[in-house]
């Protein structure tokens, strides 16, 4: 199996504050991977650290089984990792095509285009003259998932997807999440609701003060299994 993403013993964090300490996972192609912990363990810094946003302080990682010396917000996307980040980012003023278009601004080639976005979601072809931001919540995190696949990616990277939606969207992206892993994308899901990620994911790890303290396969593991990461 090739490797996608990959942390080996990773220190990172913002200025003199350390988040993360000696962190190790790997993603490999279609693989369906979940990170799961309470709130300020440290998962949205692991997307930061790849992204150049959190300094990395020590360890290695790599992209697409390169090891990346110089980390910036283009160089995932160009190794093939793209991400939906927390709070979905919508650019405003920029109507959802012109939203979509920017995820296709690192030239991957591929099988994801306007064409293909729209047809996964017919409701971003209605709404395409439409301001980004005036979409619902649902509708907005539809808009972040296609415009990371126009990059069209080999890892699909979604930081907290279910955050503030109706569980009837929830469910409809649980679909949506498994659609695309079936058609060979593989997926790294943060995420805390719990039924989101033993709907999607088949393996886990669980991040507690900056470090992995559990992983494992998430076959025949309940929800109730994964409870003691997330509560409080």
């Amino acid at each position: 199996m090739s490797e996608l993403l990959a942390f080996n013993d990773v220190r990172s964090g913002y200025g003199a504050a350390r988040v993360l300490h000696g962190v190790d996972i790997s993603v490999g192609a279609n693989e369906r991977v979940a990170i799961v912990g309470r709130n300020g363990v440290g998962k949205t810094t692991v997307v930061n650290t790849f992204l150049g946003i959190a300094r990395l302080n020590g360890g290695e990682i790599r992209l697409n089984g390169r090891a990346q010396r110089d980390l910036r917000r283009f160089s995932a996307a160009r190794s093939g990792v793209a991400v939906v980040p927390q709070g979905r980012c919508i650019i405003p003023n920029l109507t959802v095509e012109e939203n979509l278009l920017l995820g296709a601004a690192v030239d991957r080639p591929g099988p994801w285009n306007l064409d293909a976005v729209y047809d996964l979601f017919p409701v971003l072809r209605e709404r395409r003259g439409n301001a980004g931001t005036a979409l619902s919540g649902g509708q907005q995190q539809m808009l972040a998932i296609g415009r990371a696949l126009m990059a069209n990616p080999a890892l699909l990277v979604l930081d907290e997807p279910s955050e503030g939606l109706a569980p009837v969207i929830v469910d409809e992206l649980a679909v949506i999440f498994n659609q695309l892993a079936d058609s060979g994308t593989g997926l790294l899901l943060i995420e805390q609701n719990l039924g989101l990620i033993v709907r999607v994911a088949r393996r886990y790890y669980a991040l507690s003060k900056g470090t992995v303290v559990d992983q494992g396969d998430l076959s025949g593991l309940s929800i109730e299994g994964l409870k003691r990461h997330v509560a409080i």
